[in-house]
């Protein structure tokens, strides 16, 4: 799963290097040499002997409690013993001013070594919570399986809140009786305020899919949870001026068949690319749009008949990549917008298409274009149909209900 540490990664494996770390740790040591270089060959400059308190603070901030009582035992002797003796006394050499630093000294190292036990506790309660949060959120936005029945699967996220692994974004993908059954939707807003609304979905997808044979059917129960869930949360029916009536959900639902046939359902979301293989090449990539689109979940009911779009046959080698968009909006430092078509092509390369590598060569040129600095929520399920070998695709012409993107 894409997460945040991986948008915010850079800064973070840059302290973590061997060099940034010994960089670290030896910094109080040149401290320590540092102040005393200067009391013995600048004698008649000012005195730093005052400035070896901050020695101990920075041992325990990086290391803890053993770096701090050795260095703050060492800066402690190297203040109350003069080091310039060759050089006429001064005010500052006074034994009660070397007694003051030594006494400030030992003050830093022993509140640094009591205050570790709990740094040390709070240290653990942290690395507990963000257990229990990974799995929670695992749980809400769960891995998706490497294959089902035919079709290989990869799935990836990123979320644009700094510390969330799971946002305003969800997918799943499910083998049920009807075929295998996709789901890709956008939530309002992003991040952790979002994930009630997710779980609501996605719980009830999750039942659905296995339980409705028609895939209008599946749609009309992700709609009876969303209000469901709202209503909830509004503690009853809410006015149409409450938060909950600004709340949506954008959709895409999809079935394919054992015969590779493909059906959608498509309420506000963007519509997927599909990608041929190419023995020679980037993958060609095309983004579909084969039917009528209805607006968001949760803004108007749904009509009583449900336009369920046939989709060309996804045949044997070539994919489909789902996303949100989260991806086509990502813009770098200069506002040019994410190029996700090439990207796909790119990622996808030449021969055989593997989702999994299409999810991490789009989410690599995500980050890089923005920097890591994303504005919403960016999700990706890619799938291929393995059940046969790549056909022939005679003139590779523009099928209906394909359109090139803009």
């Amino acid at each position: 799963m894409i997460g945040t540490r991986a948008v915010g990664g850079a800064p973070v494996a840059a302290a973590a290097s061997p060099c940034g770390r010994r960089f670290v740790l030896a910094f109080p040591c040149l401290w320590v040499v540092g102040v005393v270089l200067w009391e013995l060959y600048c004698p008649h400059g000012p005195r730093l002997v005052q400035i070896l308190a901050a020695v101990p603070a920075i041992a325990y901030a990086i290391s803890g409690r053993r770096l701090c009582v050795l260095l703050g035992g060492a800066s402690a002797l190297f203040a109350l013993v003069p080091l310039n003796i060759l050089a006429p006394a001064s005010p500052s050499d006074a034994l009660s001013t070397r007694l003051g630093a030594c006494g400030a000294i030992l003050t830093v190292v022993a509140a640094g070594y009591l205050t570790t036990g709990r740094r040390s506790r709070l240290v653990r309660e942290l690395e507990r919570a963000r257990e229990v949060a990974a799995a929670a959120q695992d749980a809400v936005l769960r891995p998706l399986p490497s294959r089902l029945e035919g079709i290989e699967l990869a799935g990836g996220h990123l979320s644009a809140s700094r510390g969330a692994a799971v946002g305003g974004d969800l997918y799943e993908a499910l083998a049920t009786a009807h075929g295998v059954r996709v789901v890709i939707g956008d939530a309002r807003g992003h991040g952790l305020a979002a994930i009630g609304t997710v779980a609501a979905v996605l719980g009830s997808f999750r039942e659905a899919a296995h339980e409705e044979a028609e895939l209008a059917d599946v749609l009309r129960r992700l709609d009876r949870a969303l209000r469901r869930h709202l209503r909830e949360r509004a503690g009853g029916e809410y006015p149409p001026e409450s938060p909950e009536a600004e709340e949506f959900v954008t959709v895409l639902l999809l079935e394919v068949g054992r015969d590779g046939e493909v059906t959608a359902l498509n309420c506000g979301h963007p519509w997927p690319y599909r990608l041929f293989e190419q023995p020679v090449g980037p993958a060609m990539a095309r983004q579909t749009a084969p039917g009528e689109v209805l607006p968001p979940l949760g803004l108007f009911p749904l009509p009583a008949e449900l336009p369920v779009a046939r989709c060309r046959d996804l045949r044997g080698g070539d994919a489909l990549v789902l996303h949100t968009d989260g991806a086509e909006d990502a813009r770098d430092a200069h506002g040019a917008f994410f190029p996700l078509r090439r990207a796909l092509a790119e990622a996808a390369g030449p021969g055989p298409i593997v989702p999994a590598a299409v999810v991490a060569g789009v989410r690599a040129a995500v980050l890089r274009h923005t920097r890591g600095r994303l504005a919403d929520d960016i999700a990706l399920v890619a799938l291929r149909n393995d059940r046969s070998p790549l056909s022939a695709h005679p003139a590779l012409s523009v099928p209906a209900g394909d359109a090139r993107h803009r």
